[in-house]
């Protein structure tokens, strides 16, 4: 039997793809199901992996199409388990899973540090799913808590200063929301400074800036692993990707009075990471030349054996 990995694209996919060796399931064999992204053509090549239909938070036709897929790719044939770290595709997948006597395993997104997504408050009533939270904080007899995807990281010694001479600004690869604010405030600061500009679907004309919509995966990893320093919105996404080259990232958190994301989930994200020591946490207005330089100068470097995840029925 086969263990089923499903999620939404972007942040969700970089964390289940970075926890799924610390799940105590066999996962030998896995099929993955996700949209399809860039960045899950990058990360999954060479896997077996189900391509849904985008459907963007909360859209209530999309989930609906997805759950006939979740239909046909659960009955395709017998699973060991399904995990899942949201968004849409676990209210597809996981109840109907659970409902036919699958174990089912629901792990709260990172982003979520003071409680559970939508996604997670349905779930948490779905019978035989059971749900986990990555924060002790707000763990209770519903969501237990697992560990986190944060505890393979840690804070390393600086490096020397130095100018910067080269750049990462990633937005991550949400289709909904654009993010212009903060490409206004950085477009000034990183004149002269060789950058790669990753920057979805936010609107950039006027701003002097060679940008592209979507970076293959491959390519953004490489330029990350090459930058003096790495802008990013406060995605769990872009976050790994930063840390997993060894870059201490600033994070900008998108908030939702601008129209640039559902709610303001990134700032919880912000503060977390922020709080470790792996990342910069600021807002727009306080982007300048000190704040891009002290970024530069930290350095995240992995934990070798990370604690596995606590998941227990």
């Amino acid at each position: 039997m086969s263990l089923l990995l499903v999620c939404s694209g972007g942040g969700h996919l970089k964390q289940l793809h970075e926890l799924v060796d610390r799940l105590p399931l066999p996962s030998a064999e896995r099929t993955w199901v996700t949209f399809d992204t860039g960045l899950s053509r990058g990360l999954l090549a060479g896997e077996d992996v189900v391509h849904a239909p985008y459907a963007a938070p909360r859209d209530v036709a999309g989930i609906a199409r997805n759950a006939l897929l979740a239909v046909r790719v659960l009955r395709r044939q017998r699973w060991s388990a399904v995990v899942s770290t949201g968004s849409s595709l676990a209210v597809d997948f996981l109840p109907l899973a659970a409902a036919r006597g699958v174990p089912s395993y629901f792990i709260e997104t990172a982003a979520r540090a003071t409680g559970p997504s939508l996604t997670g408050r349905l779930l948490r009533h779905a019978p035989g799913v059971a749900t986990y939270t990555q924060y002790p904080g707000w763990a209770d007899e519903r969501f237990r808590y697992a560990g986190s995807i944060f505890d393979g990281f840690a804070p390393a010694e600086p490096v020397a200063p130095a100018p910067l001479r080269s750049a990462v600004v990633s937005l991550g690869t949400t289709e909904s929301y654009g993010f212009r604010r903060m490409v206004e405030a950085l477009a000034p600061l990183l004149r002269g400074v060789r950058t790669t500009w990753q920057t979805g679907v936010t609107d950039v004309s006027g701003l002097g800036i060679d940008a592209r919509e979507a970076v293959p995966h491959g390519e953004l990893v490489a330029a990350v692993a090459e930058a003096d320093v790495v802008v990013a919105h406060s995605g769990t996404g872009a976050a790994l990707t930063a840390m997993e080259a060894g870059r201490c990232p600033v994070l900008v958190p998108r908030l939702a009075r601008h129209g640039e994301h559902v709610d303001d989930h990134q700032v919880q994200i912000a503060a977390e990471l922020a709080g470790r020591d792996l990342a910069v946490a600021a807002a727009p207005e306080d982007l300048d030349a000190d704040l891009l330089a002290t970024a530069a100068r930290r350095r995240v470097a992995r934990v070798s054996q990370p604690p596995p995840l606590r998941l227990e029925r």
